[in-house]
């Protein structure tokens, strides 16, 4: 489980937000919400250890990140808004790079699969700055399908996926919670997915 206690977030000398109290069990999702600029971004980072809250403590099965912090982020993966992928490189060297980065090995059958499954059949030895920004983002969430992490924390996943994607991406979270994985992401569209969900919205 995870749970958040009284985070606050400040951007200068301006808060975005304070209070904010949540948790998370296996096979659960949250959804985060709120206008551009309320902090939802901000709140993803400060959760995924990228960016430090102005107060509060996030726990992680029953005790504080702060003195578990490699395990804990050895337990999630972050995919922010835009993608993190490399434009010399192809869809297959993204995935397989993005893997050794995070500390272990994909084999190429493996990355293929996730590639194909992803939408990506045809393109996956085509360098990425020929593809689509749609094809692009499909290249970001193809890590998800080679993941063994409990946590995702995702950075509005559904921009720039038609609809069938859309569609597919759902399944591939639904197949994560029904695994016993944890869901935090944030979307300016409404989605449906299964398991046990919940919305937080800032700025109110």
């Amino acid at each position: 489980m995870l749970q958040a206690h009284g985070l606050a977030c400040d951007r200068g000398d301006r808060r975005l937000f304070s209070a904010v109290d949540f948790s998370v069990a296996a096979g659960e999702w949250l959804q985060i919400e709120g206008a551009n600029g309320a902090g939802k971004t901000s709140l993803l980072r400060i959760v995924a250890g990228l960016a430090p809250a102005a107060a509060g403590q996030l726990d992680w099965d029953g005790r504080p990140v702060a003195a578990q912090r490699d395990e804990f982020h050895a337990r999630l993966l972050y995919l922010g808004h835009a993608p993190t992928i490399k434009d010399e490189l192809t869809a297959l060297e993204n995935l397989r790079s993005a893997a050794a980065i995070a500390g272990r090995a994909l084999d190429e059958s493996a990355a293929l699969a996730a590639l194909r499954r992803i939408g990506l059949k045809g393109r996956e030895d085509l360098p990425t700055r020929v593809l689509s920004q749609g094809q692009k983002r499909r290249v970001a969430l193809a890590r998800l399908l080679c993941s063994q992490t409990r946590l995702w924390i995702l950075d509005e996943p559904f921009v720039a996926l038609d609809v069938a994607a859309v569609a597919l991406l759902c399944e591939i979270l639904d197949e994560h919670l029904a695994r016993g994985g944890l869901l935090i992401f944030t979307s300016h569209q409404a989605v449906q997915l299964g398991g046990a969900g919940s919305s937080l919205r800032l700025g109110r």
